[in-house]
């Protein structure tokens, strides 16, 4: 197959952060990388609904030069949902316990999901998904932080959310999507993580950040907390966000 240039959805261009457009990783397609490192040319090998696959040919840090396997993704958001108030004792949040077919059964989930396209912003698409998976929309959505799942050979980025002042609707799922939703005291889901019932990475990363960072009113912990994840005004998806509201 012949060398061609990626779609633009699938390069740095398509993370916006809080803060700005300056993206302190710019992901394998920023050309040239720090020091003169990155991808010097890339060979598709598989374009699918979620994942592309290629060949790149790359250049390290030292100078030399070598081929890797990459999977590049759209990226995600994924929410954790708070049925009350972040700052209670011991306040309810809302799991998913969904079927995957990649772990081969089920697991204890965050809703989250992929942008709607590419200009939903993230903090959009972690208030979409919420409402799709659950049936629960959100008055407050804040920005946690983002984590890379596996960088050896993706380039996925899910950012995480924390979700507050819910109201009941209606789920609507995809046909592949086999889940059921449950309150569990966020102690409950602390201890699951301890023990081994939540292993699902952007879960475990969701809940140990908001236990460590945002469950709290004062100080430098208080992180992001006047922040709802939408891009600033000024910029591309920020007009948009705001054209939309």
């Amino acid at each position: 197959m012949l060398e061609r240039e990626l779609p633009p959805y699938l390069s740095a261009g398509r993370a916006v952060y809080p803060g700005g457009d300056t993206v302190r990783y710019p992901g394998p397609d920023a050309i040239p990388g720090p020091n003169g490192t990155g991808r010097l040319s890339s060979r598709v090998v598989h374009h699918g609904r979620v994942v592309h696959l290629s060949v790149d040919r790359v250049r390290f840090p030292d100078g030399s030069e070598g081929d890797l396997e990459l999977i590049r993704h759209p990226g995600a958001a994924a929410v954790v949902p708070f049925v009350d108030p972040p700052e209670s004792p011991d306040p309810a949040i809302l799991l998913l316990r969904q079927y995957r077919y990649a772990s081969g059964g089920y697991l204890y989930e965050v809703p989250a999901g992929l942008p709607g396209g590419t200009n939903e912003a993230w903090a959009e698409c972690a208030r979409r998904e919420l409402a799709e998976e659950t049936g629960f929309t959100a008055a407050r959505i804040d920005y946690l932080t983002r984590i890379f799942t596996t960088p050896g050979f993706t380039n996925e980025v899910i950012h995480l959310f924390a979700a507050t002042g819910l109201s009941a609707g209606d789920a609507v799922r995809d046909a592949d999507e086999f889940i059921t939703v449950q309150v569990v005291p966020f102690s409950s889901a602390l201890e699951m993580v301890r023990t081994g019932r939540i292993v699902d990475c952007k879960t475990v990363a969701a809940l140990l950040y908001t236990a460590a960072f945002r469950r709290t009113s004062s100080g430098d912990r208080a992180v992001h907390r006047g922040n709802d994840g939408r891009p600033p005004p000024g910029t591309h998806l920020g007009r948009e966000a705001g054209e939309r509201a």
